[in-house]
């Protein structure tokens, strides 16, 4: 792959997002990483990467505010001349039974995980170059529907959508937009506030019987925005073990 080929990893900090900024940075992409408030998390990304002799530029942004998404989307552009690969990573995640949810909590999630991915998408469509992926975060909740996890799914089944829509939108321009859907992963997020007796149950749901790993969700990236995935486009890409 050539040294020019660019990636922005919005939400790069941590997690799957810092697994996969990681992975294409080993893959040859120049990689822009985005964090919203650790700057601390963000540089050890970065020093890892550019420690393992590729190029890294981090980028502070909220992506539920259009400035902000829009200074984050021309950074790689500035930097390296060119944006090949996004992958929107970011998203905030709560639980709750429908009758309880808190008007505080709607407003959160819809801000960052449906706002947010618009404006991302939103700009994303008229930055990368032709040939180019666009990636978005998806969850497996969509298709197993696990109670209390309604809001959440409800923005990331929108996320489907979008991704299923643009794809068709950009037509003609030689660029594929998908969404990975992972299953339980063993993330930060994912781990707090859960009982070592409920990590292991859903650890066992998958045939597979294992949480996933943010290493695995980024592998899954990774096809897609490498030379292998290019005749996927439009699609879900559910990385759950076999969990549904």
């Amino acid at each position: 792959m050539s040294p020019q080929k660019t990636a922005l990893v919005i939400g790069g900090s941590r997690g799957i997002g810092a697994a996969t900024a990681e992975r294409l940075a080993r893959d040859g992409f120049a990689v822009a990483l985005s964090y919203t408030r650790n700057a601390a998390e963000a540089d050890a990304v970065a020093a890892r990467i550019t420690a393992a002799g590729g190029q890294a530029l981090i980028v502070q942004a909220d992506i539920s505010t259009p400035s902000d998404v829009q200074t984050l989307m021309a950074a790689p552009v500035a930097a390296w001349g060119g944006l090949d690969v996004v992958v929107l990573s970011a998203g905030v995640f709560a639980t709750a039974p429908m009758i309880s949810i808190d008007d505080a909590t709607i407003d959160r999630l819809i801000a960052t995980n449906l706002t947010g991915a618009v404006y991302v998408l939103r700009a994303a469509a008229g930055l990368v170059r032709d040939g180019g992926r666009i990636i978005t975060l998806s969850t497996s909740v969509v298709g197993s529907n696990m109670e209390t996890y309604g809001l959440y799914a409800a923005t990331k089944a929108a996320v489907e959508t979008l991704t299923r829509i643009l794809s068709k939108e950009l037509r003609g321009r030689q660029i594929t937009v998908n969404a990975v859907a992972p299953g339980p992963t063993a993330t930060d997020l994912f781990l707090t506030g859960k009982s070592p007796e409920l990590v292991e149950r859903l650890a066992k749901m998958p045939p597979l019987e294992r949480l996933g790993t943010p290493d695995d969700i980024a592998a899954a990236i990774a096809f897609l925005a490498g030379p292998d995935g290019g005749w996927i486009n439009g699609q879900i890409l559910r990385a759950n073990g076999g969990l549904v």
